[in-house]
């Protein structure tokens, strides 16, 4: 897929307006390096950078977390327990212990005014605070007052700042909290912060049209940064810290409107290439492949088919993501669609993340193919060199109708020339680049009728995205749901145990194994850590395991550290029903199809998140037999890692699942670091802003709808933005 370039004009188009002067001046401005502030210098600089704070722009967007209300300052005789206050004293004691069973320090310290003392207590202090301290000194200081010892008051943890004389007249009536780079005081990152909002936030390109502004009740966005970072006395304390404010909703909207602005620039750019597939396409295939089929489509596949099929009749490429949960019938739906183009004289490439996965769909596909009269063939890096070299031959010649491969077909110099669709299975893990590499199978040596063309692009995930977040990561792409699941197919059943309740889980599992079924148990490490002592690993317990309780069974362990063909081996060990035990970590997550598994163990169940625990359900009750999860829960009762537990022995819709999931671990912790490049947000979050993420999405659209490749003199500047903020990120997710 062309790549939407934000820089060149089209051929035959008319040349784009440039940005004013001004906009680039002000651009290359924020792009000034943080250590030319004054103060920073190359040391503390490279404690900034190492928390991603790397320009001037960085520094102006690091927001703060959380604001304190510290408009009144009490006297030391009004501190009241329970009561958060702020006060000013001088140091007249202080004590710093080293604690070896901690490891750390614990800073003790008595705070006085006129009126009277009160401790100061920090637990497992950090060095800069033991030694930035010194008795003598004066501290503005802010926390939780409780009773202590000598019913004494006292303020554990309190935020404090060293004043200089005289600048307690200067405090802040609401004090911005941030996250402190490398441990840097508050009080050095207020001023670097206060000297680039005095240098630079005028440099800030607010190009966003004042109707936009006006219509959705925004500001300025330098207005609205220096509101965030300089609270007004009279600012609304309760809006700051729920992130409602004016100046919070202006800068959110900001970022999410130039993200859907490219989003969409992307996806005009896609509309403008040209399909593959050019005539009206039969679909006799599907109708005799329906007839093969030992039950009827759901209505959810069936609506999906018809989005697709809508799709393959446009002028333009499919770029189409199909989300399904776990046994909804995403296979047969891509299926169904390779068929059709099968039929019309097209090839058919489907790409798997593991070897074990792209077996499974070729060899469940493959006996359909055959009473079809279909050509199929496997790549992978397992295929012997002499059966691969005949391979891709056929394939160059456009013998093989239905190509199913892993990587090796990126990396092989396979030429697919007459490739109309390709099938990514399992989307999220692969890179973008990758995803890239097989819609370019269509070329190499050989001569195609479809070059300079694109085939149609389907993308399957088994892991439930929210809505708000496909909106983000995948708004140049069409999202079709598969959210209904076939009649029949029973929900896994889901217990929590408790640590002391194993015996109870144990039997369970041997009563499966003992009816000839098979068992996973997940494990969250692969070894033991001395970091995490009470956590057991997959090593450790599968040894424990062969000479003990399982040791009838088999037992066979497979983690993310093992060479993929080893890893694949033992997978197919366990598919062949060899070992009855598979002692493993999350890399057994997705795509693995064992009907005879019924059994899940997933131990220190707390550690893991809601949709990754759905996805380890998801490996067992795949076949006749009915499927059982037990979690085993090693943390606290009262937990909200306990809350979330309890909520998956009642949950079964993955949608649904995956919403709570990003409510609770926020969307970069969510998608994980491979989708980290759009998931990441200055200040929005997908949850809290959804309606801020819908109207900057309706404004980006509107505006693209008078202007679909920003050339008018209007969006120059929206551009030049564009270009500085995304354009790297958005050029590598072009493919989606």
């Amino acid at each position: 897929m062309a790549v939407t370039n934000l820089t060149q004009p089209h051929d035959d188009k008319p040349p784009q307006s440039q940005p004013s002067p001004s906009v680039r001046a002000k651009v290359r401005a924020l792009q000034t390096p943080i250590r030319f502030l004054k103060g920073v210098g190359p040391k503390r600089a490279a404690q900034l950078e190492a928390s991603g704070l790397i320009t001037v722009e960085d520094l102006l967007y690091h927001l703060p977390f959380r604001y304190e209300d510290r408009r009144r300052l009490a006297k030391l005789r009004e501190a009241a327990a329970g009561q958060e206050q702020t006060f000013v004293g001088q140091l007249v004691a202080l004590q710093s212990k080293f604690n070896p069973r901690v490891r750390r320090n614990v800073v003790t310290a008595v705070l006085r005014d006129e009126t009277a003392t009160i401790d100061l207590l920090w637990y497992r202090a950090p060095s800069y605070l033991a030694k930035g301290l010194a008795q003598g000194q004066r501290l503005l200081v802010h926390g939780k007052v409780e009773s202590g010892p000598a019913r004494r008051n006292r303020l554990v943890h309190p935020e404090f700042e060293i004043l200089e004389p005289g600048a307690e007249q200067q405090t802040p009536g609401i004090l911005p909290i941030y996250v402190r780079p490398g441990g840097l005081s508050l009080s050095i990152l207020r001023k670097w912060l206060s000297q680039a909002l005095a240098e630079y936030v005028g440099h800030v390109p607010g190009c966003l049209p004042a109707k936009i502004l006006e219509r959705r009740g925004l500001i300025d966005i330098r207005r609205a940064l220096a509101a965030l970072h300089e609270p007004a006395l009279n600012a609304d304390l309760a809006a700051l810290n729920n992130f409602s404010s004016t100046a919070h909703r202006s800068v959110i909207f900001d970022e999410l409107f130039y993200l859907q602005l490219g989003l969409g620039l992307r996806k005009n750019s896609r509309n403008r290439c040209e399909a593959a597939t050019r005539e009206p396409l039969r679909d006799t295939l599907t109708t005799r492949m329906r007839q093969r089929l030992p039950f009827r489509l759901t209505a959810a596949q069936e609506r999906v088919l018809g989005e697709i099929a809508n799709d393959m009749e446009s002028p333009h490429p499919m770029q189409r993501l199909v989300q399904g949960d776990v046994g909804s019938g995403k296979t047969m739906v891509a299926w169904m669609a390779s068929l059709r183009l099968i039929e019309n004289g097209y090839q058919c490439v489907w790409m798997a993340p593991t070897e074990m996965l792209a077996e499974q769909h070729y060899r469940n596909l493959h006996g359909f193919a055959d009473s079809l009269g279909i050509e199929t063939a496997l790549l992978t890096a397992s295929t012997p060199a002499k059966e691969k070299k005949l391979l891709l031959t056929r394939a160059g010649r456009g013998e093989i109708q239905f190509l199913v491969g892993t990587h090796a077909l990126i990396q092989d110099n396979v030429c697919v020339p007459r490739m109309g669709l390709g099938v990514i299975d399992e989307q999220h893990r692969f890179g973008v680049m990758q995803r890239f590499s097989l819609q370019r199978l269509i070329g190499g040596d050989a001569p195609s009728p479809l070059r300079g063309s694109q085939p149609h692009m389907l993308l399957m995930s088994a892991t439930p995205i929210p809505r708000s977040m496909a909106m983000v990561l995948y708004g140049d792409m069409e999202v079709s749901f598969v959210d209904e699941m076939p009649p029949g197919r029973t929900p896994v059943q889901t217990k929590v145990f408790r640590a002391p309740e194993r015996r109870e889980v144990y039997a369970c599992v041997i009563e499966e194994l003992r009816r000839g079924h098979q068992a996973f148990i997940v494990y969250p490490l692969v070894e033991a850590s001395e970091q995490l002592e009470q956590v057991r690993d997959a090593t450790q317990m599968a040894e424990k395991m062969r000479q003990s309780a399982f040791r009838e069974f088999g037992v066979a362990l497979v983690h993310g550290r093992m060479a993929a063909a080893e890893r694949d081996e033992v997978m197919r060990r366990f598919r062949d029903g060899t070992v009855g035990v598979l002692v493993a970590t999350t890399v057994i997550e997705v795509g693995i199809d064992i009907p005879n598994a019924t059994v899940i163990v997933i131990e220190h169940a707390e550690r893991f998140g809601l949709s990754q625990l759905h996805q380890l359900r998801g490996r067992v009750g795949r076949g006749v037999a009915p499927g059982h999860c037990l979690l085993v829960d090693r943390g606290g009762g009262g937990s909200v890692a306990a809350q979330r537990l309890r909520a998956m022995e009642k949950e079964h819709d993955g949608f649904k699942i995956a919403e709570a999931d990003l409510i609770l671990r926020g969307p970069g912790e969510f998608m994980g670091t491979r989708q980290s490049g759009l998931a990441d947000f200055r200040l929005a979050n997908l949850i809290r802003d959804r309606q801020l993420l819908m109207d900057a999405r309706a404004e980006a659209l509107a505006w693209l709808e008078k202007d679909p490749e920003l050339r008018s003199r209007d969006s120059a500047d929206l551009r030049a933005i564009l270009k500085q903020r995304w354009s790297q990120r958005l050029q590598l997710g072009a493919v989606g």
